[in-house]
């Protein structure tokens, strides 16, 4: 007998969901065993992309929730609520759920994993993160057996998009933004994309599963692309480098006491980044996503691949489908005590004070074309201990000059101290832009 599919919202992700039911030839013969069972939209008079049977559409997501002929049920509608409500709806009844609302996890996983482990009940997420990119799985399950220590990736398509052009192609932030705006590769509202809200909803979760412990949200330090200009992508490009928003986790071992906080201390955070061109991630380009994974023993992994977009993410949802209807077919209910953060209660774990963290730095400062000024900066750097490792001066349209330092690895407080005192220097005007740097 067919397995009755419950679908919340019929937009891009779930149109795609839709147009694969819809079409089970030379797909997985478990295709065929699903069924859509009933749709809940906004709007059911409005024209739909994909042919569904009207009678199976309805405006009410609770309904769908509900209904007895509806096994599994997969939310796609996005947003905070009632999306959060009504997956804790089917777990309480029983029903495992499949997701692909990173904000909902994000914020709320920790509610719903308990809620899941407690009724048995199996909630699926791998279109959360990645599109069509295999990765909560991997974290779950293949890479479960190592000691993870670094999780980092290029997470959201809109802004890779745009950093891209503005290396390839020397344009200004603005008119590339509108350009992917104009392509739907960007919203009409882009913030959550290039102020970074959306990656840090996404590292939040990978990071929950990669190294078993709740990681809050709203903690995340978050920095976007929307403030950079176009002449750092330039420089980093001059230097070597290619300007990517970077994604990161990772634990910070070696710390004690209070620096470390209770439980496993993490360093995770959201900030463009300079990456050396060999680095793996500098070849990602255009929308694509790629995510690093980093432990022992098995070293690097990177998953590679379309992060977002109907195709990518609905076949994710569909997996995941069809990792529950397995279950299924071999005797099992559809449900378990596979919650969808899997190791979330095995151990704790605290997010460091940023200051804590070691990394490199890119600093433009704009200064006044004068004698010496290249020895002041570097004797303020010196004083707080910190190494430089390469500093170059550019020509301004004003007659003034543009120093670009590279550090470095160097403590963050220490970088923080030296920029403070530069700052201060007469001869210098502003400190223009500060990136971190691989």
């Amino acid at each position: 007998m067919a397995i009755g599919v419950g679908l919340l919202g019929l937009g891009t992700v779930g149109a795609g969901v839709a147009a694969i039911l819809a079409s089970p030839e030379g797909r997985h013969p478990l295709v065929r065993e699903l069924a859509l069972r009933r749709v809940a939209v906004r709007d059911p008079a409005r024209p739909r992309p994909v042919a569904v049977d009207p009678a199976l559409i309805c405006a009410d997501p609770q309904a769908v929730v509900d209904d007895p002929a509806v096994e599994i049920v997969v939310e796609v509608m996005g947003g905070l609520e009632p999306a959060r409500s009504l997956i804790l709806r089917a777990i309480a009844a029983g029903k495992p759920v499949v997701t692909a609302n990173k904000a909902v996890i994000a914020r709320h996983g920790e509610e719903i994993a308990a809620a899941a482990a407690e009724r048995g009940v199996y909630v699926l997420i791998e279109a959360a993160v990645g599109g069509g990119i295999p990765i909560i799985e991997p974290l779950k399950q293949s890479l479960g057996g190592n000691r993870l220590q670094r999780v980092s990736g290029i997470i959201n398509g809109t802004t890779n998009y745009i950093l891209s052009r503005m290396a390839d192609e020397g344009a200004d932030y603005g008119a590339v933004l509108a350009d992917a705006q104009r392509l739907g590769y960007a919203e009409a509202d882009p913030a959550a994309d290039v102020e970074g809200h959306d990656a840090a909803d996404k590292i939040a979760i990978l990071a929950s599963l990669a190294f078993g412990c709740p990681v809050p949200r709203a903690a995340i330090a978050t920095e976007g692309i929307d403030r950079l200009e176009a002449r750092d992508v330039t420089y980093a490009t001059q230097l070597g480098y290619v300007v990517k928003l970077l994604a990161v986790a990772e634990r910070l071992d070696g710390l004690e006491g209070a620096e470390a906080g209770e439980g496993l201390p993490l360093d995770v955070r959201v900030h463009p980044t300079l990456l050396p061109r060999q680095h793996p991630l500098a070849g990602v380009h255009g929308v694509n996503n790629a995510i690093l994974v980093e432990g022992d023993p098995v070293g690097q992994v990177m998953f590679f691949g379309p992060g977002a977009g109907a195709g990518p993410t609905a076949s994710a949802v569909v997996a995941d489908i069809l990792n529950i209807a397995g279950i299924r077919q071999v005797g099992g209910d559809g449900t378990g005590l596979d919650p969808l953060l899997s190791a979330g209660s095995w151990r704790r774990c605290s997010l460091v004070d940023g200051s804590l963290s070691r990394h490199r730095n890119y600093v433009r400062l704009r200064t006044r074309d004068e004698a010496g000024v290249i020895g002041k900066i570097g004797t303020a750097f010196g004083a707080a201990g910190v190494s430089i490792q390469s500093i170059v001066q550019y020509e301004a349209n004003s007659g003034d000059a543009e120093i670009v330092v590279i550090t470095h690895d160097v403590v963050e407080a220490d970088f923080r101290r030296a920029l403070a005192a530069i700052d201060a220097l007469s001869e210098v005007e502003t400190v223009a832009a500060c990136l971190r740097t691989l």
